[in-house]
């Protein structure tokens, strides 16, 4: 066998975020494109020659496909060995934890996380660090110039390798090992939780239901909560991961996942309920009768973590992201450690948690995770709840609602605006802006606003500075509306608006959401001039 090289030309438009490149599949599928955009990563790999490189992704429409052309270019391009995942699949937060454990160089993960699957669905490419973590801006950024300027690719000249079972083979000299998806993972869990105690409590009859949504996460969930902990056979469902996702939407909200969310509300609910998504790094918690909020999720956590193993020693510290909810800062000081507000995006985490500064973390988006990987992990935060109600006893609505009596409760949803025109968000957001220094002292809705700006952020670890993160309102009276553009959509542009109000009267914590942010809501829609700017009169989705 031989590497070829093939005369190519510049995409352009082949821009990675901090969540890597994300298109359609048609857009994947032109001639050379995803060639272009790995051959890019590669080459800003510094001293690849020789090393370890880890392949897979999450099941999604058009993986194997190009599982099967990193390889290729893998051989081609240097690199002494491969670990891919059996059948290409890698969960995100597996991808990480093969990376660290095996000190590869990095890995190209293929995802576009809770995107929507099939063939004119969403397809995603990113690279990951040594680390095991997304790649920091200054690597996205050579890996842009170079898709600019590319002129060939390197690929062996060798027949596709099977996938399907484990073992090591070689393509052009090079070593590709194709592994387990779930062994690593699997094991790192059980170095973190009191498997014993889940046992106990299972085989106590102890139900709960976890929804895969037809994605990556199915084959972990199966494996560790049914095979190894005990849970009833049929406790996962839609555990098979499909190209399509089995026509699901794979975002863990009470919108998409409705079929678990209305089973949590039924008489006969289980005890428990949980969620992960196409890429498996988020996860939807749902108590009998009440639907956990990430931001409740993660400062519930940060209370209880020192229950599992992993965490006896206690936390170095806490972040999320700026538009999650405060709650998880009151834990913090609480237990007297360092809280971080962050820019959204998992890189800024893994800054914080390299430096041993946080040790839990996470986004009001369905993303919690710790210092055991540098990527958000769905399952973990599942299998960390379970810990903290085996070794408590506490059912899951009771911990919550003392968890709300001990620390006040944090009212929160999201509104979201998908796929608006993207002059029209772009044109909101600089309104926006312009109206900033205005703001605070003024009234507005009967609210008096105590601070508002365009969210900057100065890096503690690296002294890196982050503009532009979103504008923020808080009001005297506890509240906060938060503006941002996201970044995680394929077509037009997703303008979310976040909504929260705290509240500490014992006896005002049971109140609908819906009730107590009502005038927040009509609020953050006239000043944003919403309906007038983007012609949407209500949001895609709340949650």
């Amino acid at each position: 066998m031989a590497s070829k090289r093939i005369t190519t030309s510049p995409y352009p438009d082949q821009k990675p975020g901090t969540s890597g490149l994300r298109k359609k599949v048609p857009v994947f599928r032109q001639p050379n494109y995803v060639e272009n955009f790995v051959q890019a990563i590669l080459d800003s790999i510094p001293e690849r020659e020789g090393g370890t490189l880890v392949i897979g992704g999450d099941g999604r429409f058009f993986n194997r496909e190009v599982a099967q052309i990193a390889i290729k270019m893998a051989a081609a391009n240097g690199i002494g060995r491969v670990l891919v995942g059996r059948d290409g699949l890698l969960s995100t937060p597996a991808a990480s934890c093969v990376i660290r454990k095996h000190g590869a160089l990095g890995g190209i993960v293929l995802s576009a996380s809770h995107n929507p699957g099939g063939p004119e669905g969403d397809f995603g490419i990113k690279f990951n660090g040594a680390n095991g973590g997304p790649a920091p801006e200054s690597v996205t950024d050579a890996i842009f110039a170079r898709t600019t300027a590319i002129a060939e690719y390197r690929i062996a000249d060798a027949p596709d390798i099977d996938l399907g079972t484990t073992g090591t083979t070689e393509v052009d000299g090079m070593s590709v090992e194709v592994i387990d998806s779930v062994a690593d993972y699997a094991e790192l869990m059980r170095s973190l939780f009191d498997f014993e105690a889940l046992q106990r409590m299972f085989a106590a009859g102890f139900r709960m239901r976890f929804d895969a949504l037809s994605a990556v996460t199915g084959p972990y969930a199966k494996a560790i909560l049914e095979d190894t902990l005990g849970a009833a056979p049929g406790t996962v469902v839609n555990g098979e991961p499909k190209p399509d996702f089995g026509g699901h939407h794979p975002d863990p909200n009470p919108v998409h996942a409705h079929a678990l969310f209305d089973l949590m509300h039924a008489p006969d609910a289980p005890d428990f309920g949980a969620a992960s998504d196409g890429d498996g790094d988020r996860n939807m918690i749902v108590a009998p009768g009440l639907f956990v909020t990430p931001s409740d999720s993660l400062a519930i956590l940060a209370a209880h973590a020192h229950r599992a193993p992993g965490y006896a020693g206690g936390l170095a510290g806490v972040a999320r992201s700026m538009p999650t909810s405060r709650a998880a800062d009151r834990v913090a000081a609480k237990l007297g450690i360092e809280a971080f507000e962050t820019p959204t995006g998992w890189k800024f985490f893994g800054n914080l948690l390299d430096a041993g500064r946080i040790t839990l973390c996470g986004e009001e988006s369905a993303g919690t995770g710790s210092n055991h990987v540098r990527e958000k992990d769905g399952l973990w935060a599942v299998l960390l709840w379970l810990n903290i109600l085996a070794v408590t006893g506490q059912p899951a609505q009771d911990l919550v609602r003392a968890h709300w009596a001990d620390f006040g409760r944090d009212y929160y949803t999201r509104h979201d605006y998908e796929e608006i025109d993207a002059g029209a968000a772009k044109q909101l957001m600089e309104r926006l802006r312009a109206k900033v220094p205005s703001l605070p002292g003024t009234t507005l809705g009967g609210l008096t606003v105590a601070a508002a700006d365009d969210f900057r952020y100065v890096d503690p670890v690296d002294g890196s500075v982050t503009e532009a993160q979103g504008v923020r309102i808080t009001f005297a009276e506890d509240a906060r509306i938060v503006y941002r553009l996201s970044g995680t959509g394929t077509a037009g542009a997703t303008l979310r608006v976040y909504l929260e109000r705290y509240e500490s009267d014992p006896a005002r914590l049971e109140q609908p959401v819906a009730e107590v942010l009502a005038p927040i809501v009509a609020l953050a829609r006239d000043l944003a001039e919403i309906e007038a700017l983007t012609g949407r009169a209500e949001p895609s989705v709340v949650t």
